[in-house]
């Protein structure tokens, strides 16, 4: 895969607990970012790449994902986990999603 615009995200789990997930072909284990809601926050908990997927821009789809929904469907996010806290100091125009 050379293209980060290849990468599909998946989204998974319901209102209280969920994951943004990426399968690329060839690799045995998901990318994931989990979250739990919590008073209308989603707390950002864990993100998690498999070597094979390293430097091809899945950990920044995965939490564009979960901004892009946080946009459109008007929740928070508690960067909990320490890649989403980088991205979210990296990308200032996103501070009025978080929580």
């Amino acid at each position: 895969m050379s293209d980060s615009n290849e990468i599909t995200v998946e989204r998974k789990g319901d209102e209280t607990k969920g994951a943004y997930v990426v399968d690329l072909p060839g690799v045995e284990r998901q990318a994931e970012l989990t979250w739990v809601e919590r008073g209308g926050v989603r707390h950002a908990n864990h993100t998690f790449v498999p070597p094979e997927m390293r430097g091809k821009g899945v950990a920044a789809k995965l939490v564009d994902a979960l901004v892009s929904d946080a946009r459109e469907q008007g929740f928070r996010i508690a960067p909990n986990c320490s890649y989403v806290e980088a991205a979210f100091r990296r990308n200032p125009e996103w501070a009025a999603l978080r929580a």
